[in-house]
């Protein structure tokens, strides 16, 4: 029998990441000496490999300035690491839905925009890597609602569309679990709204952790 499996997006999902995302943004727009965008414009994006996410936030732009704005980002990020202010911390009650998914017998995976360096780096600074038995970044895939990351997760994890559950806070993650053919739920909690995540298609959304565990059909 296929695995059951449970993949969760990272930012706005696991962590909250969205003053990280911000100020890294504002420092790559200011970078090129540009107007940052605002929040809500930054975070209508997360989830999106960077070169995607540029292309909405500045879509007269030509694709080698896209990638010019990512490239500052990633630098952006790296310099606020160095100077210990990037924070992500997890959303309440993750960890231990997390744990007792993995003492359930449930298989775990990650998709995500991130690049596998960072996302490697919050995982383990929150003690969880060691769960995870796959885990798909921006830097190996096309960006969502592509499918690829699920498609992958799926085949390392030896999981079927209709044992596998995606779990994301963006309209992104939910079309891409409907492009690979699983059972799809939003959480409330991040960066795009449950309206849009029910009308992308989520099958439901949880507005905390407790209800999450009740519609993946956790312990």
């Amino acid at each position: 029998m296929p695995n059951p499996l449970v993949v969760f997006d990272c930012d706005g999902t696991l962590v909250d990441s969205q003053h990280n995302i911000c100020a890294a943004m504002a420092r790559a727009f200011e970078d090129a000496k540009l107007a940052a965008p605002d929040r809500l414009a930054i975070l209508s994006v997360v989830g999106l490999s960077l070169p995607h996410a540029m292309a909405r936030l500045l879509p007269d732009a030509e694709a080698d300035f896209h990638d010019h704005l990512s490239e500052r980002y990633k630098l952006a990020f790296q310099a606020m690491r160095r100077e210990n202010a990037v924070s992500e911390p997890l959303y309440p009650g993750i960890a231990d839905l997390v744990h007792d998914l993995d003492r359930a017998g449930w298989l775990l995976g990650v998709a995500t925009g991130k690049s596998d360096r960072g996302l490697a780096l919050c995982l383990t600074h929150h003690g969880l890597i060691d769960r995870f038995v796959t885990l798909q970044t921006a830097d190996r895939h096309p960006s969502k609602p592509h499918p690829s990351m699920l498609l992958t997760a799926m085949a390392e994890a030896g999981a079927a569309p209709d044992t596998t559950v995606m779990i994301g806070d963006t309209s992104f993650d939910i079309d891409m679990g409907l492009a690979a053919g699983v059972r799809s739920i939003g959480v409330a909690w991040g960066y795009h709204a449950p309206d849009e995540l029910i009308a992308a298609g989520a099958q439901a959304v949880a507005m905390d952790s407790a209800q999450l565990r009740g519609h993946i059909g956790a312990p």
